[in-house]
């Protein structure tokens, strides 16, 4: 918490448990062209300029990973190589305005180590935290900014400031973030971003603190595919204490239905091979199935892979030994089931207890507990 799905210069992470591998957060508009805009300066703002410009040339992951998996070790490297081209960067661009304030171009510098911050936190400098919330503090001051840039700085600002509280408590800490988006809703009230944050916060609450928010967003202004997925939650939460059913011909022959499984504690898994966090939490699942099946715990796989992809997924179940029967039907996000359950972002997990009835829409967080707990009603 919380997902930082928005950033100062459109940052993104993309995969690859969430290596910044896009160029366009180092500053918006990009040095380049400011660069070329500049007016005559001494030939030391010059050169200091250019080598500024140079150390912006961001490491890329290796061509290869878009068609094989990497492996934790080499997404490990390849973070710590980015955050070293963060920190150093970041470092270099504060010189060139702090030694050349009224250059042209001193500007797009904070706004370079703004966004270079932002990169080194994401792959791991929690040391840069405090001079991250410090910087975006200054550029704020800068002037010329755009509402658009006042809106990035200030979003990922609470952002990061939701991730340094390090609250253990999931509801807690999305109770906090809350406080400050209502804060930034206030700044921003016309931000159709501020109502995706909303939403994500709205996935981070049990269902009788999401109701109301998910209702707001129904009801405001917020996005209609938001507007949607809140529909589809508020009608998820009207499942809940009900009997599920789920009834299928699984990818190795066998035969599933809920209805006989009652007496056992089922968890239902929405998931994919090309998910990364889906795979990153499998060694943990696997480990509490073999723990737990003795006692009558059960997981059925819904997977949500492409038809091209079956021999991969096969090959993974065997590798990651999940013995568990899957759901593959091979259409991606419009599976049976994920359709019938409007699921919309994987991983999703649900507990089902011995009666066969709905008992949790968010068993990822403290799931062995949780299966703990069903098991012995």
């Amino acid at each position: 918490m919380p997902t930082l799905g928005i950033f100062p210069g459109r940052i993104a992470t993309r995969g690859l448990g969430g290596v910044v591998i896009s160029a366009a957060l180092l500053c918006s508009g990009g040095l380049a062209a400011a660069a070329e805009a500049d007016k005559p300066q001494t030939n030391a703002a010059e050169a200091a300029w250019a080598e500024l410009e140079n150390s912006l040339r961001a490491p890329q992951p290796p061509i290869e990973w878009q068609i094989v998996q990497p492996t934790d070790e080499q997404i490990s490297e390849f973070r710590a190589k980015y955050r070293q081209f963060a920190e150093t960067a970041a470092d270099k661009a504060r010189d060139f305005y702090t030694r050349f304030p009224d250059h042209t171009n001193a500007f797009r510098a904070r706004q370079a180590e703004y966004g270079l911050l932002a990169a080194a936190v994401l792959t791991g400098a929690t040391n840069q935290r405090v001079r991250l919330i410090a910087a975006g503090d200054e550029l704020l001051k800068q002037p010329g900014l755009t509402p658009d840039d006042r809106f990035e700085i200030r979003s990922s600002q609470i952002q990061f400031i939701a991730m340094a509280r390090d609250i253990k408590d999931r509801t807690e800490a999305a109770a906090a973030f809350e406080k400050d988006v209502r804060a930034l809703q206030k700044e921003f009230p016309d931000r159709p971003e501020v109502w995706q944050m909303l939403g994500e916060i709205a996935q981070q609450y049990p269902p009788e603190k999401a109701r109301p928010l998910l209702t707001e967003i129904v009801e405001g202004p917020a996005p209609d595919e938001l507007k949607a997925e809140a529909r589809a939650t508020l009608k998820k939460f009207d499942m809940v204490g009900k009997p599920l059913a789920l009834k299928f011909t699984a990818l190795d022959g066998r035969e599933v239905d809920l209805e006989k499984l009652k007496g056992k504690v089922v968890l239902i898994d929405f998931w994919a091979t090309w998910c990364r966090p889906c795979v990153v939490e499998l060694p943990n699942v696997v480990k509490l199935y073999e723990k737990l099946n003795p006692k009558g715990f059960e997981i059925i796989g819904i997977s949500l892979d492409r038809q091209q992809d079956k021999a991969r997924l096969e090959n993974f179940l065997n590798e990651y030994k999940m013995t568990w029967p899957q759901y593959f039907d091979g259409k991606f996000w419009q599976t049976k089931y994920a359709e019938e359950f409007e699921i919309h972002r994987i991983p999703t997990m649900w507990l089902v207890d011995k009666k066969g009835n709905l008992r949790d829409l968010n068993a990822r967080s403290d799931l062995e507990a949780k299966v703990e707990k069903l098991l012995a009603e």
